[in-house]
């Protein structure tokens, strides 16, 4: 990768799961990197340090990316350490399930704030130097959720397909501009939130994908990969079910 190439990306949730792939996958291509985090700065700091053993640039960033000053104080970080965002994963993301008669107003509101809220806070920073560069890439990670919805998941789903009207109604607003927003939906993955859920549940759910099999967080980041790259370019306002077939 050249210069001209060579960007500034920004994953949101980048310390451990999908959003940690990520990180790596895109330090792999060239790329500059921030690593958000809200809690966990250790993991985070490894993250930076496997970027840097492979002789990448990375920085590790605390905010909390549903509150609007922290967001704010984030993206001056990253251009004060590494340059403006050229592409923005926005991956960070929390679930807090329950039957919705059982789920509180409290959980609701988080899950949206934090999957949701976050997708409109970040873009919207990003797009600000984006538009001066007349380029770059907004990714954004949802669910097949938030496709075909989830029984005890209704606040997870619903954040998850407001990032796909979402990401949606950005594309066409920022295209002219050389601007792309697409959203990536994963189906099962290998991550913290799939690890505790029972051997019965994840058999049953095995047997529900074409694969046969939970994908693994570094298929997701391949195709946010190429998402950010210059092959996509005539690619927005799309979503790429990396399901392996759930959703079929």
């Amino acid at each position: 990768m050249n210069d001209a190439t060579k960007r500034v990306a920004l994953v949101t949730g980048g310390s451990r799961g999908i959003g940690r792939a990520t990180a790596l996958r895109l330090a792999e291509d060239g790329h500059d990197v921030a690593v958000n985090y809200a809690s966990s700065s250790e993991a985070a700091a490894e993250v930076v340090s496997s970027i840097e053993n492979m002789g990448g640039k990375a920085v590790a960033v605390q905010a909390d990316v549903s509150q609007s000053e922290q967001v704010e104080a984030l993206f001056e970080q990253v251009a004060e350490t590494l340059g403006p965002v050229g592409i923005l994963v926005n991956n960070a993301g929390i679930t807090r399930d329950n039957l919705l008669l059982r789920m509180s107003e409290e959980d609701f509101i988080s899950v949206l704030d934090t999957n949701l809220k976050s997708a409109f806070l970040c873009t919207k920073n990003a797009l600000k130097g984006m538009l001066r560069a007349r380029w770059g890439r907004i990714i954004s990670i949802a669910s097949v959720a938030g496709i075909s919805g989830n029984p005890g998941q209704a606040n997870y789903a619903a954040s998850k397909a407001g990032m796909i009207a979402f990401s949606k109604s950005i594309s066409k607003e920022v295209g002219s501009r050389g601007i792309t927003a697409n959203v990536v939906a994963p189906g099962f993955i290998e991550t913290d939130m799939t690890e505790d859920l029972g051997e019965s549940v994840k058999e049953a759910a095995s047997s529900s994908i074409s694969l046969g099999r939970f994908g693994r967080p570094e298929e997701i980041a391949s195709a946010i990969s190429f998402l950010a790259s210059e092959e996509s370019s005539y690619i927005t306002g799309q979503v790429l079910a990396v399901d392996g077939g759930i959703t079929l």
